[in-house]
């Protein structure tokens, strides 16, 4: 989804660990910016503005304006980032270009409301197979979110890709026989470890039986 919002950059003349290091001490950090047929192009961003785009209801879906000194305003989106394991602070980001003309395959989250007549009236379980489904698009259809009622849903009854209402020209990637969410059976979810141990249990005695020979053995 396109947002009003313009984060400013500069260009990187040099790369390197020491490049980096002196970034992030003043407040900046590196980032590449490359796609829509232009060449890829090093620059710096600043890591709290990009923070708030990805913690945003739009998340990486967010579709912003790059502000190069001497250069036009570019759309670009957020494709992959990276952490620092220790200090949970952003250290790189890599921004595609986007034609706002031309049509992109992205990932929207799917958000599950009501609570399931399986679950209050038949003391079901309700279950998230999927978290998110793949669409085809023009930029400014990216929709923030799918939002699915489930409250009608009994036991062994399931909502699927193909099931999820789409605005606008939007296509669906996935499968459409893909879970999204189901309900199942608690009775039979408890039942499942009782008879993987009856199982095992044959295979326990077994192995005993052969030690206890063994032993008797050495005993002659």
């Amino acid at each position: 989804m396109r947002k009003d919002i313009t984060i400013a950059a500069e260009t990187r003349n040099s790369r390197g660990k020491n490049e980096a290091r002196r970034l992030r001490v003043k407040g900046s950090m590196p980032a590449i910016v490359y796609g829509a047929q232009g060449n890829p192009e090093p620059v710096a961003v600043s890591p709290k503005e990009i923070g708030k785009i990805l913690n945003s209801k739009t998340g990486h879906n967010t579709i912003f304006n790059l502000s190069l000194a001497g250069g036009d305003n570019t759309p670009v989106m957020i494709i992959d980032w990276q952490y620092d394991p220790i200090k949970d602070s952003l250290l790189h980001v890599d921004l595609k270009r986007i034609d706002l003309s031309k049509r992109i395959h992205v990932k929207v989250p799917v958000v599950t409301h009501g609570d399931p007549k399986g679950v209050k009236l038949q003391g079901g379980l309700l279950e998230l197979i999927t978290r998110e489904i793949e669409i085809d698009c023009l930029p400014d259809e990216i929709p923030e979110q799918f939002d699915l009622d489930v409250s009608e849903l009994s036991i062994g009854q399931s909502i699927r890709a193909g099931e999820v209402s789409l605005p606008g020209s939007v296509k669906l990637l996935s499968t459409p026989d893909a879970v999204i969410a189901h309900v199942v059976s608690l009775k039979a979810e408890e039942a499942a470890p009782s008879e993987v141990a009856a199982v095992a249990e044959p295979e326990v005695v077994k192995k005993g039986k052969k030690e206890g020979e063994a032993e008797e053995g050495k005993k002659k």
